[in-house]
C-alpha cells in the first residue's frame, strides 16, 4: 500500500518549486493535489472531475513548472481558461509558484486587452501562456504564438467552457497542438461533450474524481464581513470586543509568517494571542494548545495544518482573516468551532476581489452566508461602557472602600471638587490606556466602508436613472449603434449570457454596453458605433449558449424594435445608418470586415 502523501517534499518536486511553496507557506497537499501532481510528473493524461477551490491550479501548475526548461523561450505550458478573471488567477498562480526559478516569464492572453501590447510580449518569448480560447485562436490564426515546443496542455473549467460556447475553439486549438504534448483536463462536472473531448484527445488519462466535503455543522452560525486588506486588523479587534458571547477564538491566515505578524499585533492591542504554525516544535505547539485549554490564552493564530485536530470545546469563534481557496480548507477550519454540543460562530473576511470565493463556499457547502455588519465607533464605546459598570458595580459589591473614601474626601477638601468631579477623573485615568470612546481620526469609520460594499437596499436597480438617460443620449446621437446577434430566447440565452460574452472576448466594460432586447431567434444589443474590424471580427466569432453571435448592424427595423414593441411605443430616437456601417467601425457592408492593419 502507498502512503499517503502529506507534505509537498514528498513529492519529485524541483528544489526552487519547494523553496517557493515553503515561502508561500503551503504545508501539505491537498486531495487532488496528491492524486494529480504523482501522475503528472509521470508523463501521464489527467481527466479530473474537481469543483472549483479544491487546490486544482497548484495540482497542475507545479508538475508544468518542474517540466519547463527555462533556456527555452517559446511556450511549453498552455492553459485555457474560460474567462479572463480565471486567466489572470492561474497566471498569477504560477508567478508565485515560480518565483524561486530566475528568468521564469508566464503571460495572460485575452479579450479586451491591446492586441498589440500582447503582440509585444509574446515576441518577448514566455514559458507559460494562459488564455481564454478566442484570443489564444486569434494569435493562432495570425501565427503570433508558436506552440510547436508546446509540452503541457491544460483546460480548466471545461464544462464552463461548454456552458459558454467555447468548446468547439477549444477542438479546434487542441488539433493546432503537437500530438506529444501531455493533457489535463479538468472539469466540475462531466457531460457527455466534456467526455467525448477527453476520448479523443487525451492518451489513456488517469481518471481522479475529488469529491469536496460540504457538510457544515448546524450549531455553527456562519457570518460574512466584506472589507479591505488595510482594515481587516480594525475590524477583527472590533468584532472581537463587541460578540457578546466571546470565550475564545482560533483566527486562520494562509502563511506562518502572517500567523507571527497577526499574533503580535494582537498582543499589542491587550488581547492574550498566540501563533500557530508548521515552524514551532511539537513541544510548543502543545503548549499553545494547553493555554488555549486552561484560558491563559484566548486567541490563536493558525495555519490550516497546524490547526488540524485541535479540539477545545471553549473556542466560540472561528476568523477566517484570511479566506481560504479550498473549500473543504473552510468546511475543516470552521469545524473547530460548535464542539462538545455547543453553538459556534464563524466569521469569513472578504476582501471586495474575492467575492468568487465566497460563491464557491456557499455553493460548496449548499448554505448561505449572512452578511455581519460592522459595529459602529459608537456600538464599541457602547460596550465599553458597559463593561466599565459592571466592573464599578462590582468593586461596589464586593470590596471595602473605606481608605478609598476617606482617599477621596481629602481630594474634595483640598482641590473643591465634587464627588462626581472626582469620580470622573478617576475614570479618565482608569481608561486612558484603552480609551472608553474610539477617537474620531477624520477618516471614515471602516464600518461605514463595510457597509458601502455590501449592505445595499434588497431590490436595489441595477442602474440609476441618470445613466440610462445617458446612454438613450449616447444613442440618440450616434456614439451608440443597434447590433443584431443570432442568438435569442430559444436559445435560452440571458442578458447577462450576452454581457458577459461580449466583455470577456472583446474587452468592453459593461458601462460601454447599453439596451439588449431579447426576440425568439436573434437579439439586438448597443455597442460603441466606432468598433473597430478586430473587434468585430472578434464578436462575429464569440458564442452563447453555442451559438455564434455573427454581430452586424441591426435593420432598421430591427434597431427599432424594443423588447417585441413595434416602433413608435417609446423606442429611442433613431439615427440613420450609412450602409457601410458606422463612422469608425467596418466597411464594405456585412459581407466580412477588412483584415485588420498593424
Amino acid at each position: 500500500m502507498i502512503a499517503p502523501i502529506e507534505r509537498f517534499d514528498q513529492l519529485d518536486l524541483q528544489a526552487p518549486i519547494l523553496a517557493a511553496l515553503a515561502e508561500i507557506g503551503y504545508e501539505t497537499p491537498s486531495p487532488i493535489q496528491a492524486a494529480c501532481i504523482p501522475h503528472l510528473l509521470a508523463g501521464h493524461d489527467i481527466l479530473g472531475e474537481a469543483q472549483t477551490g479544491t487546490g486544482k491550479t497548484a495540482a497542475f501548475a507545479l508538475p508544468a513548472l518542474d517540466r519547463v526548461e527555462l533556456a527555452q523561450r517559446n511556450p511549453q505550458v498552455l492553459v485555457l481558461a474560460p474567462t479572463r478573471e480565471l486567466a489572470i488567477q492561474v497566471a498569477e498562480a504560477f508567478q508565485r509558484y515560480a518565483s524561486k526559478m530566475p528568468g521564469f516569464h508566464v503571460l495572460p492572453i485575452y479579450g479586451g486587452q491591446s492586441m498589440v501590447v500582447q503582440l509585444r510580449q509574446l515576441q518577448r518569448g514566455a514559458h507559460v501562456i494562459v488564455g481564454t480560447p478566442g484570443r489564444v485562436m486569434d494569435h493562432l490564426e495570425r501565427k503570433s504564438l508558436n506552440l510547436d515546443n508546446l509540452t503541457t496542455l491544460v483546460l480548466d473549467e471545461a464544462d464552463e467552457m461548454l456552458r459558454m460556447g467555447f468548446i468547439d475553439d477549444v477542438e479546434w486549438i487542441l488539433e493546432h497542438t503537437p500530438t506529444a504534448r501531455q493533457t489535463a483536463l479538468f472539469s466540475a462536472t462531466m457531460p457527455d461533450a466534456i467526455r467525448r473531448v477527453a476520448h479523443r484527445y487525451l492518451r489513456d488519462p488517469k481518471e481522479i474524481k475529488i469529491k469536496a466535503a460540504t457538510a457544515t455543522v448546524s450549531t455553527i452560525r456562519q457570518r460574512f464581513l466584506q472589507i479591505a486588506g488595510p482594515h481587516k486588523l480594525d475590524a477583527l479587534t472590533r468584532i472581537l470586543e463587541v460578540e457578546d458571547d466571546f470565550d475564545a477564538a482560533i483566527v486562520f491566515v494562509r502563511t506562518k509568517t502572517a500567523t507571527v505578524e497577526l499574533a503580535e499585533k494582537l498582543e499589542a492591542r491587550g488581547y492574550a494571542a498566540a501563533c500557530l504554525n508548521g515552524d514551532m516544535t511539537q513541544q510548543l505547539r502543545e503548549r499553545v494548545i494547553e493555554q488555549l485549554k486552561n484560558e491563559t490564552l484566548d486567541i490563536v493564530v493558525a495555519t490550516d495544518v497546524a490547526a488540524r485536530g485541535i479540539d477545545v470545546p471553549r473556542v466560540s469563534h472561528v476568523i477566517n482573516y484570511d479566506i481560504p481557496y479550498d473549500t473543504e480548507a473552510y468546511v475543516h477550519r470552521i469545524g473547530r468551532t460548535g464542539r462538545a454540543g455547543r453553538s459556534g460562530n464563524a466569521i469569513l473576511f472578504v476582501a471586495p476581489r474575492e467575492n468568487h470565493l465566497l460563491r464557491q463556499i456557499e455553493r460548496a457547502t449548499k448554505q448561505p452566508i449572512e452578511l455581519l455588519k460592522l459595529p459602529s465607533r459608537e456600538a464599541v464605546a457602547d460596550k465599553r461602557v458597559a463593561a466599565f459598570r459592571q466592573q464599578v458595580s462590582e468593586v461596589l459589591e464586593s470590596e471595602d472602600l473605606s481608605f478609598f473614601l476617606d482617599v477621596i474626601a481629602g481630594i474634595e477638601e483640598k482641590q473643591d471638587a465634587s464627588a462626581h468631579e472626582i469620580a470622573a477623573a478617576l475614570a479618565f485615568l482608569a481608561q486612558k490606556d484603552r480609551p472608553l470612546q474610539m477617537p474620531d481620526t477624520g477618516k471614515p469609520d471602516i464600518a461605514q466602508l463595510a457597509a458601502g460594499k455590501t449592505d445595499r437596499p434588497a431590490r436595489e436597480p441595477r442602474e440609476n436613472r441618470g445613466e440610462i438617460l445617458e446612454r438613450r443620449r449616447d444613442y440618440a446621437e450616434g456614439r451608440l449603434a443597434r447590433y443584431r446577434i443570432d442568438v435569442g430566447r430559444e436559445h435560452m440565452a440571458s442578458p447577462k449570457d450576452i454581457v458577459g460574452a461580449i466583455a470577456n472576448e472583446a474587452g468592453i466594460e459593461s458601462r460601454f454596453i447599453g439596451q439588449i432586447n431579447l426576440f425568439e431567434d436573434y437579439s439586438t444589443v448597443e455597442l460603441p458605433a466606432d468598433l473597430s474590424n478586430d473587434v468585430v471580427q472578434i464578436l462575429r466569432r464569440a458564442r452563447v449558449r453555442q451559438q455564434p453571435l455573427n454581430l452586424r448592424l441591426a435593420s432598421p427595423e430591427e434597431a427599432s424594435r424594443e423588447r417585441g414593441r413595434p416602433a413608435g411605443r417609446g423606442a429611442p430616437p433613431k439615427k440613420p445608418f450609412r450602409k457601410d456601417g458606422p463612422a469608425g467601425g467596418f466597411s464594405g457592408g456585412f459581407n466580412g470586415p477588412k483584415k485588420p492593419e498593424f
